[in-house]
């Protein structure tokens, strides 16, 4: 037998102690218990035996379900796809901000001994970087040693902002050949999209056989410099060899922040220092390493992927990934050649 109290009523439930006038009764008392303890006013509460909802209730479950939609929307919005923590890969299992900035005792403090003199110094690196003090690695994508980076030697790191420095950091754990792997399984999370299969992280074991471990990577370091004018750069104004910062404040160049919100030139410069220069290419320049899927500037909040420090979700129909390459390469831009309204999708 149904609970009386459930609002459910015995099919038959005609006569009897069960019968019509008892839950005429009960339906009587529920609607005022319910009313009193929920402010509800009369106008709100259907009729027995009544088959259309009151117009005040349809004009008010109107109002929630758009409520429901616009807080919907603003969750979509705000909330990354791919995992549990902004950090992404780079939260290590769940180690977090320590796998890399150890609070204490520097790499001693993650369990790795070490004789660095400098060890935890700066950013309170938290991984033994004497397996690279002082080497010398050619990044070049021309089989040239056109971008030949020296890393500090023992005892010589002078600032963790150092264009050199971050590199020498970002190579203690994605190195994979001189350094320990740290917690690294060697290849990306995520799935490249359009072609498939998953990109190396330990940079130095992708080498190819007898090759230089690094001239198949993006130069970077003191010889990799952002500069303005000319075939290949935009039409901006700083840049190069220079203490002057680069502004996007040409035609072309302007025209390329409104099409392209998701531009790193949107929010702070991410090009490092190097001696007097300022513009220089370093790991951070390309990639956020503290946020995997969204990065955020004064335009608003983008998907991302790769840790990648903008908009940049390959898709079929999509130009977000050259966009992003435009950020530095501004002749081989949309703008460059004219086309001035083109949006990144």
């Amino acid at each position: 037998m149904s609970n009386p109290t459930s609002g459910m009523r015995p099919a038959a439930a005609a006569t009897g102690f069960w019968g019509t006038s008892f839950w005429r009764s009960m339906d009587a008392k529920n609607q005022g218990r319910t009313r009193a303890r929920l402010r509800i006013p009369q106008s709100f509460v259907l009729q027995h035996n009544s088959k259309e909802v009151s117009e005040p209730m349809k004009k008010a479950m109107l109002v929630l379900l758009l409520v429901v939609a616009v807080a919907a929307l603003a969750s979509a919005q705000l909330t990354y796809k791919g995992g549990a923590d902004v950090l992404g890969a780079h939260n290590g299992y769940g180690r977090g901000c320590v796998m890399c900035h150890a609070p204490h005792s520097g790499a001693q403090g993650n369990g790795k001994a070490t004789t660095d003199p400098q060890n935890g110094m700066y950013a309170l690196w938290g991984q033994d970087l004497t397996p690279l003090y002082g080497k010398t690695f050619d990044f070049s994508g021309d089989g040239k040693a056109t971008y030949a980076v020296t890393l500090p030697p023992s005892g010589g790191i002078t600032s963790a902002h150092d264009a050199n420095t971050v590199i020498l950091f970002c190579l203690s754990c994605h190195d994979g050949v001189l350094t320990s792997v740290g917690m690294m399984q060697g290849q990306t999370v995520e799935t490249l999209p359009i072609v498939g299969g998953t990109a190396p992280t330990l940079l130095a074991k992708a080498a190819p056989s007898g090759g230089s471990a690094y001239q198949n990577d993006h130069p970077v370091g003191q010889s990799a410099i952002v500069s303005c004018g000319g075939q290949y750069s935009w039409d901006c104004s700083g840049g190069g060899n220079t203490t002057t910062p680069i502004t996007m404040n040409g035609t072309a160049s302007s025209a390329f922040l409104i099409n392209n919100p998701g531009s790193f030139w949107n929010g702070r410069n991410p090009l490092a220092t190097f001696g007097t220069t300022v513009n220089a290419v370093t790991c951070t320049t390309c990639h956020d390493q503290h946020s995997m899927t969204m990065y955020a500037n004064k335009n608003g909040s983008f998907s991302t992927m790769f840790f990648i420090r903008g908009q940049y979700t390959p898709n079929a129909n999509g130009n977000s990934v050259a966009q992003f390459c435009r950020n530095c390469h501004g002749g081989e831009s949309n703008e460059m050649h004219g086309l001035m309204n083109v949006p990144t999708i």
